[in-house]
């Protein structure tokens, strides 16, 4: 009965656990299982999850090839998904989790470390709840390294320059040249539509259905979160918006713009869990009525062989090599006019540069500070991507204001949009406040939110505001 509650309230809480890495996810779920690890080794892992609720960054690549005790990890994934109530032996969890050593000597003794996800190193278990043949032959037929690194730059890089067109159709539909919902000098500042729609996704592709999109495809699953959404979503261009507020003197809207802009977005990626729960429900509905699961319905689209991973690349460098080819010849030919189609086809050829680097800099996510891991908690690649996004983005409107010429607002424009836009990120960053705001410290949720806001708009004046009031550009 006391695993059966450990695992109903782990369900509960579980809409960041399904965005964690899988090794994270094992041992959280191995520990709650057990009751037996000391809270502060509990708490401690409970950092590294939410701040791992987002993105991990390229360490996904790492932690997809400990497969020694992947059987007990799909076998708990799989009966949690199923509302399933499992017991597990105590030294089964501590082995399959890398708490033990496997020396005859040492092996009464439980180590007070979170093992790093290269540590884990234990046979696997003797008799496994459920062991499917697919995951079998997805061992088998996983790509070499230097594979997955390019398919995953590829995925992202294409679904990187969608995120930048959505983004830029959402500005044109809700500003003021459609629907006038949102405008330049206004708290509703031009990047709300789209922070809103790619946190309602996150909630979809993200948190609900992210174990199901990653068993299609791994790789699609970071293209759709971490490349679309990611680039869908800015946090730079909120940033900026508040800091032109600000600049004009209208302090009270830039405050207003800011907790408007994080009251938004926390709220559509609460409400796209809650629908994506419905809808999954209702999934499991039709999927028990005709005896299926609802893995099933995905089982015939999963890129599980090395042939189908090589198709997926070639499509997708096709892809990629049209969009890229397109943008440049739109560029050229718009480049002179000063237009936001200009600004819009430049941002597109130099957006996936900024996916990429974000990527990287989430493999910071839940490794804290030093070799002590202190502040574990906090998501400091995300809060480095963005941070530093917005200051690049100050930095370039403050050349577009000293220079002022057609030439330097299409380039400083272009690289705002679409490498700023792409290296910063809100669906990521309103994940990882949801998961700390459904964690056991929601104060943290609203810490780390006010650190970035406070660092960036703080960045953002000396960089842009002092100098535009110093030489009274307009």
């Amino acid at each position: 009965m006391e695993h059966g509650t450990d695992v109903a309230e782990f369900r509960r809480s579980g809409s960041f656990g399904q965005a964690s890495s899988a090794s994270s996810s094992l041992r959280r779920r191995s520990l709650s299982l057990s009751g037996t690890v000391h809270s502060q080794l509990d708490n401690d892992i409970e950092s590294e999850i939410v701040s791992e609720a987002g993105d991990i960054g390229d360490r996904a690549l790492h932690s997809n090839r400990i497969s020694d005790s992947g059987s007990l990890r799909f076998s708990i994934d799989y009966a949690l998904e199923n509302g399933e109530t499992i017991s597990i032996p105590e030294n089964n969890l501590l082995q399959s989790s890398g708490f033990w050593s496997r020396d005859p000597t040492a092996l009464n003794t439980v180590s007070t470390v979170t093992p790093l996800p290269e540590q884990i190193v234990t046979p696997p278990p003797t008799k496994p709840l459920v062991c499917s043949e697919n995951q079998k032959q997805e061992k088998e037929k996983i790509l070499p390294l230097s594979l997955e690194y390019i398919s995953c730059l590829i995925h992202l890089a294409v679904f990187g320059i969608l995120g930048v067109l959505t983004r830029y159709l959402l500005e044109k539909l809700f500003g003021p040249s459609i629907a006038h919902v949102t405008s330049e000098g206004s708290i509703l500042y031009l990047d709300l539509p789209s922070n809103m729609v790619g946190s309602f996704l996150m909630g979809w592709w993200g948190v609900v259905f992210k174990g199901d999109i990653s068993r299609v495809s791994e790789y699609l699953a970071i293209g759709l979160t971490t490349g679309y959404l990611g680039s869908l979503t800015t946090f730079s261009g909120w940033n900026q918006k508040m800091l032109d507020l600000s600049v004009n003197g209208q302090w009270v809207p830039a405050f207003l713009g800011f907790f408007l802009g994080l009251f938004l977005a926390a709220y559509s990626i609460i409400f796209g869990i809650e629908t994506a729960k419905g809808f999954r429900w209702l999934l499991k509905r039709l999927c028990t009525s005709s005896n299926k699961e609802i893995s099933d319905l995905s089982s015939n689209w999963r890129v599980d062989s090395l042939k189908r991973h090589l198709v997926a690349m070639v499509i997708l460098i096709l892809l990629l090599g049209v969009l890229w080819s397109a943008s440049g010849v739109l560029t050229k030919k718009k480049f002179h006019s000063d237009s936001s189609e200009a600004q819009l086809w430049l941002g597109c050829i130099v957006g996936p540069l900024g996916v990429w680097i974000r990527w990287f800099l989430a493999r910071l996510n839940g490794r804290g500070l030093g070799r002590t891991g202190y502040l574990k908690w906090v998501p400091f690649g995300t809060l480095i991507a963005n941070v530093s996004a917005a200051c690049i983005m100050a930095a370039l409107a403050t050349v577009k204001k000293a220079v002022n010429n057609n030439t330097s607002n299409t380039v400083a424009n272009g690289i705002q949009f679409g490498f700023l836009g792409c290296l910063s990120t809100v669906s990521t960053f309103i994940a990882e406040f949801n998961a700390m705001r459904e964690s056991k410290q929601p104060w943290r949720a609203y810490a780390y939110a006010l650190a970035t806001v406070l660092i960036s708009f703080a960045l953002g004046i000396l960089i842009y505001s002092v100098p535009v009031w110093a030489r009274n550009y307009k």
